[in-house]
């Protein structure tokens, strides 16, 4: 269950249960909470020799968009250029190949929120 109290709290919340959700369907934590100057990646993952850039989005009410409608171009075009970033910094990873996932968490009332994974989410 996520907690709805602050958005931070449920923001890290979120991204555990992506994280737990992920590793249970095989794959490996690289990095979490990666920053640098072009932006934040929540999640990056290896999913055989594929590197995973994971964007975990976490929305309480879905009145203005879903937590996976919340990914539009702009946020699109920051996590390229941090994935990018990541790459050059990470050199061992630069040869691998790359795709970007989403995990849209919804709340569902007082019940446990379920992981939609979407795999291959955008390409750039």
């Amino acid at each position: 269950m996520i907690d709805n109290n602050s958005r931070q709290t449920s923001g890290r919340a979120a991204e555990a249960l992506a994280r737990q959700h992920l590793e249970q369907h095989g794959l490996r934590l690289l990095a979490q909470n990666w920053l640098c100057r072009r932006g934040e990646l929540d999640l990056v993952m290896l999913d055989g020799d594929t590197v995973v850039f994971v964007e975990v989005r976490y929305r309480r009410h879905a009145a203005w968009g879903g937590a996976l409608e919340s990914v539009d171009a702009r946020k699109r075009g920051k996590l390229a250029a941090a994935a990018e970033h990541f790459l050059q910094q990470e050199s061992r990873w630069a040869k691998h190949p790359c795709r970007f996932d989403v995990v849209a968490i919804s709340a569902n009332g007082n019940s446990t929120a379920k992981p939609n994974w979407i795999q291959n989410a955008f390409d750039t």
